[in-house]
């Protein structure tokens, strides 16, 4: 059998939202078609290796069992009881196939529900938790019974249609379109999308500034569906690398672990947490530190802070990220910031974050927090982006790298300039959204890595400067992109003038005689 490209399978799963698509909103049922994928791929898989044991062993089922109990993934028996008398009713293998059989049934959304329990429960190290905040029996997400049925049916049958068998399909290829079809649902659901969405080539700059290496522990604090995670892993040539996340929506956190299994990263760790309010990657009662840490945090988040006293009065950080200055709490840019240096490694550390132009030149407590940031050399880089590079806001935003290897100690600690990049301009525009190409990346990437000066491209600023400009960062202070107006040439202009006048007259001249020809007195 011919192994299933990408386009293939875009092609088939793309159709399968068509059953939700108008009905449904986007930031919905993109959980329930990429559950569904997944929920097909892993049968599918069991399905081939079931054949190929039988093949092998014949009708030495103890034999196939021992096999099966090893695979990636464990499919396991569903008892459905009579909820009076508790006696077995019905038993079948909680696979796809099992649920297409029954897709009929009035209670196919509780069937679903039930086996992607079971699923979790044999396979608790590595899916535990992973599709409890996906409720196939919802009528709030799915609508009244006989909706709900029908949808979930007409789902079921899409991906059984022939031809779909995802059992050869490589890793790559059905990570890479889980990726895609993520930035479909994100483009779809417009300015929800935000919450779980970073454009693909903003990911790759992200990580291919913070440069991650071999043996490095990788994080991303705000990881959504955790594109930008697995961007930073693929940086590590040799796969030597550790992944762990934090995300505070639990749909979108199930997004991110089915991303991350798609891909074959069954190790990564991401927690369902609130990371500024009670973060989980804690290790001995102290925040985990991270050689690499990259993210893409809601802009501008209002009422972060949730510590308080009875009273309303905010409570100080037990693990003292937002000392001496808290940011404010209609604006959450700082604390996601603070909290990424936090975890940062000191003196080998290295960290890149998306964030609105704002961070770099409001003042108050924001001010303060740069400034102190600047004066602690931790700062390394501001790269400004294009407009409307995300579906969910068009305005401009930046980069900003920050290499604990600046601070003392560390192998950097001499250096004070800061570079700034102004890559406004450099993008390949789109009708709704704009986008970077290979080219614009590269370029960006290049001149942070050289800490090349191009004219008015790039600069890179001394303390004294920025100091000079009361530590506002706003990028045009340091890049000067004004392109003067090419001089004019009077005399050219002057012989061009002359020229047209002589043309003029002998189309008179011409025009004239047709209108004497034709009786017209001129």
């Amino acid at each position: 059998m011919t192994a299933l490209q990408k386009d293939d399978i875009l092609s088939a799963v793309w159709r399968a939202c068509d059953t939700f698509r108008g009905a449904v909103d986007a930031t919905q049922y993109k959980d329930y078609v990429l559950t569904a994928l997944f929920l097909k791929y892993i049968s599918d898989v069991r399905r081939k290796h079931l054949e190929e044991f039988r093949s092998e062993y014949g009708s030495d089922e103890l034999r196939i069992q021992r096999r099966l109990d090893r695979e990636r993934f464990k499919l396991p028996m569903v008892e459905l009881k009579n909820s009076k008398t508790n006696e077995v009713e019905e038993s079948f293998l909680g696979d796809f196939y099992s649920l297409h059989e029954r897709r009929a049934r009035d209670n196919i959304g509780e069937l679903i529900n039930i086996v992607l329990d079971a699923i979790e429960k044999a396979n608790e190290g590595k899916l535990g938790g992973l599709f409890r905040a996906i409720d196939f029996n919802s009528e709030t997400n799915l609508g009244q019974t006989k909706d709900r049925n029908r949808r979930l049916k007409t789902l079921l049958e899409d991906f059984a249609k022939p031809g779909l068998d995802l059992s050869d399909t490589s890793e790559d290829i059905l990570g890479d379109a889980y990726i895609f079809l993520i930035e479909r649902f994100a483009s779809d659901a417009g300015k929800k999308a935000g919450e779980f969405f970073t454009p693909r080539k903003v990911s790759e700059v992200v990580a291919k500034l913070a440069h991650p290496k071999s043996g490095d522990r990788i994080c991303d604090p705000a990881c959504g569906s955790g594109s930008l995670l697995l961007r930073a892993g693929e940086e590590v040539l040799d796969g030597n690398f550790q992944l762990f996340g934090q995300e505070s929506n639990g749909s979108t956190r199930s997004l991110a672990r089915l991303n991350m299994l798609l891909h074959a990263q069954d190790n990564a760790r991401i927690d369902w947490c609130d990371t500024l309010n009670s973060p989980t990657l804690i290790e001995s009662d102290h925040l985990m530190r991270f050689d690499v840490v990259v993210a893409n945090p809601p802009f501008s988040l209002d009422k972060w802070w949730g510590n308080t006293d009875s009273e309303g009065n905010a409570l100080p950080d037990p693990y003292k990220r937002f000392t001496p200055h808290m940011p404010p709490k209609s604006r959450g840019d700082y604390a996601f910031i603070l909290h990424m240096l936090a975890i940062t490694r000191p003196t080998v550390g290295r960290m890149a974050v998306v964030a609105p132009h704002g961070v770099l030149f409001r003042s108050g407590a924001e001010g303060k927090i740069r400034e102190k940031l600047i004066r602690d050399n931790l700062l390394d880089a501001v790269i400004g982006l294009p407009a409307q590079l995300f579906p969910t806001t068009g305005i401009p935003v930046c980069i900003m790298v920050f290499d604990k290897a600046r601070e003392s100690g560390g192998l950097r600690s001499h250096e004070r300039n800061i570079l700034f990049i102004d890559a406004s301009r450099n993008f390949e525009p789109g009708k709704k959204q704009n986008r970077l190409t290979d080219e614009n990346v590269d370029k960006m990437v290049d001149t942070y890595r050289r800490r090349a000066v191009i004219e008015r491209y790039s600069h890179e600023a001394t303390l004294e400067e920025i100091e000079a400009n009361g530590f506002n960062l706003n990028i045009p202070r340091y890049v000067d992109t004004f392109e003067p107006e090419p001089e004019v040439d009077l005399q050219a202009v002057q012989n061009e003038i002359r020229a047209l006048e002589t043309q003029l007259a002998e189309t008179r001249k011409k025009m004239n005689s047709y209108l004497k020809e034709l009786g017209i007195d001129v």
